[in-house]
């Protein structure tokens, strides 16, 4: 029997990093597992690794930027399960290091597209799920604002915190239930591509951290 035996874990940006780990670490307790990604590779991955440990998971390959994907994500799980009792959104935009006044127009505006708008769509669409269901809510943090060369990425990810922030203090009364959670550093691609030369050895491999990110929702 699994802490998540019975639940709904609904993972945006699961098709590796972070994602895939904690996607992998819930099946493994009993969830079932609403996978999703824009790459079809990455979740045909993680759908592997889940049945391996007798899990199940249902793969959407969706671009979180499209609304109207995302709608019908969400009507599909409402009428399928009634409702989801843990969202945990890890998906994100890593647009390049660059100084504050040399970041592209296009890098900045994808970054706010995915990191800051979207987060705010899938906090409309997946509220009621997770109302349903007396469900909880965990936006995965990287405070990188105020880093030299981090403008885009630092930004957007504190904006997209700010977020997390105002939905979980308006939810105290009504629920859901809204945290934010910063796992230690891990050899991600995420990470490499701000710290090509890091020494991957002293970093933490997302499948410890997604173990431990699992042990604290138990609390």
């Amino acid at each position: 029997m699994g802490a998540f035996d019975g639940q709904i874990a609904l993972i945006t940006g699961a098709s590796r990093g972070f994602g895939f780990a904690a996607a992998s670490a819930l099946a493994k307790e009993g969830a079932t597992i609403i996978a999703v990604a824009r790459t079809s590779g990455g979740l045909e991955e993680l759908d592997d690794a889940v049945q391996a440990n007798g899990g199940q998971a249902t793969l959407v390959p969706l671009d979180i930027t499209d609304d109207a994907g995302l709608q019908r994500m969400c009507i599909s799980i409402n009428e399928r399960w009634g409702g989801v009792n843990l969202w945990v959104h890890s998906a994100v935009y890593t647009a390049p290091l660059a100084p504050t006044g040399h970041v592209s127009e296009n890098d900045l505006d994808k970054s706010i597209a995915v990191n800051l708008r979207a987060s705010q769509r899938l906090i409309t669409m997946i509220d009621p799920l997770l109302k349903a269901k007396n469900g909880t809510a965990v936006h995965i943090d990287d405070p990188q604002a105020g880093k030299k060369f981090f403008a885009a990425y630092g930004s957007t990810k504190a904006a997209q915190k700010a977020l997390y922030d105002g939905w979980a203090a308006e939810s105290v009364s009504t629920g859901p239930r809204v945290h934010s959670y910063t796992p230690a550093p891990m050899p991600t691609a995420t990470r490499a591509r701000f710290y090509p030369g890091e020494d991957k050895g002293a970093l933490s491999a997302p499948s410890v951290e997604a173990e431990r990110f699992v042990n604290w929702l138990k609390k």
